[in-house]
Formats: C-alpha cells, sequence, structure tokens
C-alpha cells in the first residue's frame, strides 16, 4: 500500500496494539466464570481491530483495505459495548471503564479519518 512502509509503522496500528494490550490487562481482574464468556468475547474484539488493519493494509486494492478497516471499526464498536456490559455487571468501575472509551474514541476517530482517506484514494 505505501512504498517502504508497514502497517506496524501505522499510528493505528500501535494504537489498537496498545488497546488489546491494556484490555488483556483488565480481563485478568474478571471473574474466573467469565473467562470463556465476556472476557474470551473482548479479547477477540480487541485483537481483531489490528488484525483487520494489518491484514487490510497487506490487501492488493483499495477496496479491500476500506473494507478491513470498517472491520476493524465494527470490532472496535463491540469492545465498547461489551465494557459497558463488564461496568453494569461490575467486573470494572466507571472511571476504568471512561479510561477505555476514551482510548476506543481516540481510536475511532483516527480509524475514520484513515477511512476517509482510503477512500479518497480510491476515486
Amino acid at each position: 500500500m505505501m512504498a517502504g512502509k508497514s502497517y506496524c509503522d501505522m499510528l493505528i496500528w500501535q494504537k489498537s496494539m496498545a488497546l488489546v494490550t491494556a484490555l488483556y490487562e483488565l480481563t485478568k481482574t474478571f471473574p474466573q466464570d467469565e473467562k470463556f464468556g465476556l472476557t474470551s468475547q473482548m479479547r477477540r474484539a480487541a485483537v481483531s481491530i489490528p488484525s483487520n488493519i494489518a491484514e487490510g493494509y497487506g490487501r492488493c486494492s483499495q477496496n479491500e483495505f476500506d473494507r478491513f478497516l470498517h472491520i476493524a471499526l465494527s470490532s472496535l464498536f463491540e469492545l465498547e459495548t461489551q465494557l459497558q456490559i463488564a461496568c453494569n455487571l461490575n467486573y470494572i468501575d466507571v472511571d476504568k471503564t471512561e479510561e477505555f472509551y476514551l482510548l476506543c474514541n481516540e481510536l475511532e476517530r483516527m480509524l475514520n479519518s484513515f477511512i476517509r482517506t482510503v477512500q479518497s484514494k480510491k476515486r
């Protein structure tokens, strides 16, 4: 997609990797009986974000890249919903939930901006 660059150089990929790491640390504190439930769902949604950015980057067309960026964005929305569920169940407190929402919102803005950039290159 970009000559001489790697998806690892992309700030949105780096930020999403930081989100995954923080999310894994957070979910370590969840009840053991959630290991195969909410914990697993949240981790999969979080991992999906940088994974789809990387996979889209590796595709041979702007259309494919755009599609995978939208999948990453959808996974981010899924994670936000799961964070609210975890908060509702008192697995995380409101302050920690807000902290993660801020990270998610920043990443959402970055992804939307990048999607617009990719879409403008398709025209």
